[in-house]
């Protein structure tokens, strides 16, 4: 059987104070909370948030990372505001515009050049581009941009080479990894010492249960979450993964909750 944790008993919440993003109002913001499920640092917990989809939030000690916020800005409502955005590519269920304007406040935004050329004048003013390989930080969190791409020959049409990223996050003494949309690239596979992966399985988009089993005993996180899973038969992941790696199912759920 996967390894499971269950959602309510492997929650833990995180206070945060006013962060002055200006998104929906300071008071809102002194009062919101990050909770989810935990993994423990040398600094404190990370927390991990699912929202929908694609879209995550992390949370570590006073910083609250938006991943391919998308939907809206009432799907985040009772959530913290972001102090750091994360963007892996242009698709729609991964980058809109207007959801960001409604979001961001003065957060960092961090994104590939694809979606850094399609932002607002006013978010592009504290945005910047990154490349596959590239290496920057957000409010003083490394980050390391992954190659997120197709390697099947008739799926390389939806995400082409040298397009989108993933992005690895150091987070205290441990990585955590976002895979965007990707199929297992050799940058994937080389990856080594995360604690945290977020691997995508969905036909014909991205990996295939089968690829992301094999994927992880590659370059074996310690956590692995399936998301932007759709309707992906998930039952492989119980017998294929090895025992190095402790699988998370969690329902990527609409409004935070």
């Amino acid at each position: 059987m996967i390894k499971r944790r269950d959602v309510v008993a492997g929650m833990a919440t995180l206070p945060l104070l006013s962060v002055g993003s200006g998104f929906l109002g300071s008071a809102w913001a002194q009062q919101a909370a990050l909770d989810g499920d935990s993994v423990p640092t040398a600094d404190g917990d990370i927390i991990i948030h699912p929202v929908d989809h694609a879209s995550l939030l992390l949370g570590f000690g006073d910083a609250v990372i938006y991943v391919d916020p998308v939907g809206g800005a009432a799907r985040y409502e009772g959530l913290p505001p972001p102090t750091a955005i994360l963007v892996t590519h242009g698709h729609g269920d991964h980058f809109d515009a207007p959801t960001l304007e409604a979001i961001a406040g003065s957060a960092p935004i961090l994104t590939n050049q694809e979606v850094f050329d399609k932002l607002p004048e006013g978010l592009k003013a504290h945005a910047k581009a990154i490349a596959n390989g590239g290496e920057d930080s957000l409010n003083g969190i490394a980050v390391r941009a992954i190659a997120a791409h197709n390697i099947t020959e008739d799926r390389m049409r939806y995400h082409p080479v040298g397009v989108g990223n993933g992005y690895v996050l150091t987070l205290g003494d441990k990585q955590v990894y976002v895979a965007g949309d990707t199929e297992p690239t050799d940058d994937m596979l080389a990856l080594t010492d995360i604690e945290v992966a977020f691997l995508p399985m969905n036909l014909p988009y991205t990996m295939t249960p089968d690829q992301a089993a094999e994927a992880i005993n590659t370059f074996k996180p310690r956590i692995a979450y399936p998301y932007h899973y759709g309707e992906s038969d998930l039952s492989v992941l119980e017998t294929a993964v090895g025992p190095d790696t402790e699988m998370r199912l969690r329902q990527w759920y609409p409004n935070g909750g």
